[in-house]
């Protein structure tokens, strides 16, 4: 009989400095010590029933087999109807609008789409953790030009010095996950004005456009669409899974001009090929009512000022939460730990879990702020406050 010698093959990996993510290591300490988890990004509370009908509906109605590659068309003339409607700029539903498995899905794609091995591309740190990997998978390479720190605001000065015959794209998001700012149309004007003399193209990452809070005070989410010279070059990119509270579905678009969008089906068509069908359908039909999302500003604004009420009563520092669903702290009058050790102490002593800013950054920078989710049930954010009461 034959000896079988098992032996797996060594690999170099791609992505050498990749390990287990933060989000991943605070919930699974959170779960353990049966802490409130603030510190990932999703809802505790269930969609709204009709959205679970909706899909239901497509289901039963045989909706199950492969959609177009590009998405039902339904979804993508509703996706066009709307963004024409807030920002005031037509998508073609055929040749530019491209549903996606969720936001990821979308902008790892649209990178392998356009960076080669070589090209540069900008990234606003703290940044979201896949830009950077998704970079480094497509060869390019990562130029970080840092938010100012404490206000998180863009440095223009920063970003036009970093722009080089190299420099293939730029990532920007706003309303901004994790610093809860919210670019200002004199920001997008100020990009396009940058941008304009070069070929950089723009990855815009909107998953948050409708949590833009304090309209009374002027403030609305200046999507890229709405500035000719920025649509032009951009990939915008959203999640109906943010929108909708049903971030499992992952289930989200990009709008982009045709010849953009050409290139990036060439690579969505490999890398996913489509996306999940009755979902396609029953989102449509809901979308057919535009108030739920015109309703989200005010339903998680009403949560992010429960929570800053509460957190007013601690020794945390406020930092503005202008738009997404974050609130990020300064920790400095509560402890003298570093952000990831506070973080771990904050889960394991409190029972509340949150995230540093430091693993958004690529050097760790620590600048003893920390971030919590609001996207939770009431009495989820107010068990958490009892306890943060004790700082």
């Amino acid at each position: 009989m034959t000896t079988v010698h098992e032996r797996t093959p060594k690999l170099q990996t791609k992505l050498p400095a990749v390990g287990t993510t933060i989000f991943t290591v605070m919930s699974t300490l959170a779960a353990e010590k049966g802490a409130v988890n603030l510190g990932q990004g999703f809802p505790d509370f269930e969609c709204d029933p009709k959205l679970v009908n909706a899909v239901t509906d497509a289901m039963t109605q045989g909706l199950n087999q492969y959609p177009p590659m590009t998405g039902v068309p339904v979804l993508r003339e509703a996706i066009a109807d709307k963004v024409a409607t807030l920002y005031g700029h037509r998508y073609d539903a055929n040749t530019e609008i491209t549903i996606t498995a969720g936001a990821t899905q979308a902008i790892i794609t649209a990178i392998l789409a356009v960076v080669h091995p070589g090209d540069e591309v900008i990234v606003l740190e703290p940044c979201y953790d896949s830009y950077v990997p998704n970079i480094e998978l497509a060869g390019g390479v990562v130029v970080r030009v840092p938010l100012t720190p404490g206000t998180f605001r863009p440095d223009f000065d920063k970003i036009s010095t970093a722009i080089t015959p190299r420099t293939r794209a730029i990532i920007v998001n706003s309303p901004h996950n994790p610093s809860a700012t919210v670019w200002t149309e004199a920001d997008m004007l100020t990009l396009q004005e940058i941008l304009a003399p070069t070929d950089v193209l723009l990855i815009s990452d909107e998953v948050y456009e409708h949590m833009v809070f304090d309209a009374a005070e002027g403030r609305h989410h200046q999507s890229a669409a709405r500035f000719p010279g920025l649509a032009a070059r951009a990939f915008i990119v959203s999640s109906f899974g943010k929108t909708y509270h049903v971030t499992g579905w992952k289930i989200g678009y990009v709008a982009a001009p045709a010849a953009l969008t050409t290139e990036f089906r060439k690579v969505h068509q490999f890398n996913v090929f489509t996306v999940n069908t009755p979902v396609q359908y029953g989102l449509a039909a809901y979308m057919a009512d535009a108030q739920p999302y015109l309703d989200l500003p005010a339903f998680y604004q009403r949560k992010r000022d429960l929570f800053r009420e509460g957190l007013g009563k601690t020794r945390f520092k406020l930092l503005p939460s202008e738009g997404s669903y974050f609130q990020c702290v300064d920790i400095s009058a509560v402890s003298d730990l570093d952000e990831a050790g506070f973080c771990k102490w904050l889960t394991t002593e409190i029972g509340v879990a949150a995230i540093p800013l430091s693993a958004f950054y690529g050097n760790g920078f620590d600048q003893r702020v920390v971030r919590f989710c609001f996207a939770k049930k009431d009495e989820t954010l107010n068990t958490a406050l009892q306890r943060l009461a004790r700082l």
